[in-house]
């Protein structure tokens, strides 16, 4: 029987579909968690196949080339690294289940299935997974690892059933969205399960934009005393280490280990806006981004958030004036695309101006200028910038 356990809480960014890619992160997380001398490296949810799947786990040429990934990755476990534990969905008796798999000694040792399918909000899982049994505990090297799968701890139910199999630690890969105040919830649901079993719990949750989801990892662990004895930082990737140690009739303990707290509020508002753009261009893989720079805060701030989630180099402003722009306006846009290093284009909407003023000459007869004028500018502008983003 052993008395330590060194877990790696490899939080990583996948991209749905990429299966080759997010194999890759998880070999580059076992290769860094082998420097730690780690037993174990804990995976998100569905890393494999990147979180959330949708339709695309239905396809069978896609189940059969999850097979083939998850078959590599088992094999590479023969050699004298760590061990992994993967989110994967996974094919059994003509059934699709949202699977965590053990992968050691060159093979699959075991496979558990998530019992709690949400299907509110975001979540569909019910749609494209079977639900799995009840799970029991996996023994790990003498080690029984209770390993509920993300909204299986949302509720006691499928915990107190690994408790009452002899679950000594829980380990709990996730696919959690990032939304206001979500880490307390997170927290809060975790401390519900602590204290009903007096375990520890390991939660690993991945990070980074997927469409119109962004997951902000900030993975932790708790002790049975409810204590936070790790943190991973959130919004990015991050392979961090937990060192348990059995302390006889007491049980386990993870030592004080690395605490990087999240960014609360308007800057973790902003990490998500950073993360969810640049994720949804670099996963799609556009070239960059054109905006429009009006001189106001609004756009300001859309560059800002465009600069910091792709680079100066892949940002490109358009000032479309007309002749109601100030000239403070100008002077502003000009301002902020140099502060930001972007490039910036001057488009004169003045002619588009005047082709509405004759269009609609006889409707406006006898009327004078007032705020329509300003609104067909804005409407002008907006149309002139879609031509100029879709043109590029």
């Amino acid at each position: 029987m052993t008395d330590s356990l060194t877990l790696a809480l490899a939080q990583m960014n996948p991209t749905v579909g990429d299966l080759a890619g997010n194999a890759a992160k998880i070999r580059a997380a076992r290769a860094s968690a082998r420097a730690f001398s780690a037993d174990l490296v804990v995976c998100p949810e569905l890393a494999v196949s990147g979180y959330p799947p949708e339709d695309l786990v239905l396809k069978p040429a896609f189940q059969e080339a999850v097979t083939r990934t998850v078959n590599e990755l088992a094999r590479e476990t023969a050699d004298s690294g760590p061990a992994l534990l993967i989110g994967t969905p996974w094919l059994k008796d003509g059934r699709l289940y949202n699977a965590a798999l053990l992968l050691d000694g060159g093979k699959i040792a075991a496979q558990r299935f998530k019992h709690d399918l949400p299907n509110y909000g975001v979540f569909d899982e019910k749609r494209v997974f079977s639900a799995g049994e009840m799970p029991g505990p996996i023994d790990f090297r003498g080690i029984r690892l209770g390993v509920p799968i993300c909204e299986d701890i949302w509720t006691p139910d499928v915990v107190e059933c690994l408790v009452e199999s002899g679950a000594e630690i829980l380990l709990v890969p996730n696919g959690s969205p990032y939304e206001t105040d979500k880490v307390d919830e997170r927290i809060h649901r975790a401390v519900a399960r602590v204290t009903e079993t007096g375990l520890p719990l390991v939660y690993v949750n991945q990070v980074g934009g997927q469409d119109e989801l962004v997951f902000d990892g900030a993975s932790f662990v708790l002790n049975g005393d409810r204590g936070l004895a790790v943190q991973a930082p959130a919004w990015e990737e991050a392979v961090t280490v937990a060192r348990f140690q059995r302390n006889g009739n007491r049980g386990w303990s993870c030592a004080a280990g690395e605490i990087v707290r999240p960014p609360q509020g308007i800057e973790a508002i902003y990490r998500a806006l950073v993360v969810g753009l640049g994720d949804y261009v670099n996963k799609n893989r556009f070239p960059g981004v054109i905006l429009g720079l009006s001189g106001g805060i609004d756009s300001a701030l859309t560059a800002a958030i465009a600069v910091d989630a792709l680079g100066a180099d892949k940002v490109r402003a358009v000032m479309m004036p007309s002749p109601y722009t100030s000239s403070e306006s100008l002077e502003d846009a000009a301002a902020c695309a140099k502060a930001l290093g972007i490039r910036y284009d001057i488009i004169n909407i003045g002619p588009a101006m005047q082709a509405f003023g004759t269009m609609l000459k006889e409707q406006f007869a006898g009327a004078n200028e007032d705020i329509t004028e300003e609104n067909i500018d804005r409407k002008s502008t907006r149309l002139n910038s879609s031509h100029v983003s879709e043109s590029r």
